[in-house]
């Protein structure tokens, strides 16, 4: 190894002993790991579902149900993955998972198979939507025992702008290049890109291979002083107020994103409409995460989850009864604010409220279920309308659950410093 060489490979550690604090590399490395995602998310299989369908020669209904059944297969790698890197640490872990997800996406650019095709969706759900998002979450938990909030407040939006610029990129090149230029393209991002990116950069926690704790941005005496299992979390109302509050939030977004064209125009809109408002719900995302951010640094984070699912439930509320254009705009607005609200709570609640210790597993958990709310959601809201000829039953019955969310967090009792 040349002299240049082994100084790359060591500059992990010669940051850690300059003022630089290295957990603001690692939270830049957990946005990079969530922006790998995309290959498994809804949103960017929703880049090439059309390109596709006509490729595969399938028909939606088919496509549909084996999205959901890759996704509620894929959700089970929430909980293993996390308790690896709880025994393990990050760096193995994220640099395993991103070349074995970077090969996944490789695989579906060549694959003809209707067969192959969704045994490679479901390690796409399973190792993006799930196991890479878990990584990413826990990564922050674990190197921020002060200041957890401002953490993931720059997190949220580092991720909401890497997001932001993928899409376009990567719909620029299905539209000009094809779906399989696309997905070639991200699987080599990810491998070996990401993979090696994780393993020269990726660190367990401040106290692993002599990082130290001094450069904290945040005295020691700042460092959550709750420590419980995964069992013993899981026995507490505030994770499953939490966890079912999120699952909630992503079950609505899945369901109103997926549908949303066919929802406006039962209210008599165009499709312009949907377009403007997903503009709308995006830049609003960003703006929620900032103020998500400053609101969780002084508030509760039960209160803050009160507060988004009021909003959220006046939003359904008043979804099926959108008659302007105004109107539409200020549901958008509601829905980008309460989106970023609920990307700042799920990263930092967890670390903050249960300590670092299992923090993988417990992450791990939560996620399982806002994945399998995010695969239920569209599927709900069809049989809803398939069953009335409307959405509006479901938004109702839907804002009565939020409701009672809102009391829940409202009222529910946090875990005890001990």
């Amino acid at each position: 190894m040349t002299q240049d060489a082994a100084l790359f490979s060591r500059l992990p550690a010669l940051l850690s002993r300059t003022r630089f604090y290295y957990g603001w590399v690692m939270v830049g490395l957990a946005a990079l790991a969530m922006v790998g995602t995309l290959p498994g998310r809804t949103q960017g299989l929703g880049l090439i579902t059309e390109s596709l369908l006509k490729d595969l020669q399938l028909n939606r209904v088919a496509f549909a149900e084996m999205n959901l059944w890759a996704t509620l297969l894929g959700s089970l790698c929430c909980i293993g993955v996390g308790r690896l890197q709880d025994q393990v640490g990050t760096r193995i872990v994220l640099t395993v998972i991103a070349a074995m997800l970077g090969l996944v996406v490789l695989g579906m650019s060549v694959t003809t198979g209707v067969a192959a095709m969704f045994g490679l969706l479901v390690l796409s759900r399973g190792l993006g939507q799930s196991a890479l998002s878990v990584v990413s979450v826990t990564m922050v938990g674990q190197w921020f025992p002060g200041r957890l909030n401002l953490a993931m407040g720059v997190f949220s939006v580092a991720l909401s702008i890497g997001f932001m610029t993928a899409f376009p990129i990567i719909g620029g090149i299905v539209s000009s290049e094809g779906w399989r230029t696309a997905w070639a393209l991200i699987g080599w991002c990810l491998l070996p890109g990401l993979a090696l990116i994780a393993w020269w950069l990726a660190r367990r926690g401040p106290e692993e291979c002599g990082l130290a704790l001094e450069n904290d941005p945040a005295p020691a005496a700042a460092e959550p002083t709750v420590s419980l299992t995964w069992g013993q979390a899981l026995r507490t109302p505030a994770f499953w107020v939490f966890a079912l509050a999120s699952s909630t939030y992503n079950l609505v977004a899945s369901g109103v994103g997926l549908f949303n064209e066919s929802i406006l125009a039962e209210r008599g809109f165009a499709a312009g409409t949907y377009h403007r408002s997903l503009v709308i719900v995006a830049l609003l995302s960003l703006v929620g995460n900032f103020l998500g951010g400053w609101l969780a640094a002084r508030w509760s984070m039960n209160r803050l989850m009160a507060l988004t699912m009021a909003l959220l439930g006046l939003a359904l509320c008043a979804l099926p009864s959108l008659t302007t254009l105004a109107q539409v705009d200020a549901f958008s607005v509601v829905m980008g604010l309460t989106g970023g609200f609920v990307i700042v709570i799920f990263f930092s609640v967890w670390a903050q409220l249960f300590g670092r210790a299992h923090l993988g597993r417990i992450v791990g958990t939560a996620q399982m279920l806002t994945v399998l709310a995010s695969a239920v959601g569209p599927l709900l809201l069809a049989q809803c309308h398939a069953a009335t000829g409307s959405y509006a039953a479901v938004f109702y019955s839907l804002a009565a659950v939020v409701a009672l969310l809102a009391l829940a967090a409202w009222w529910v009792r946090l875990p005890e410093a001990k």
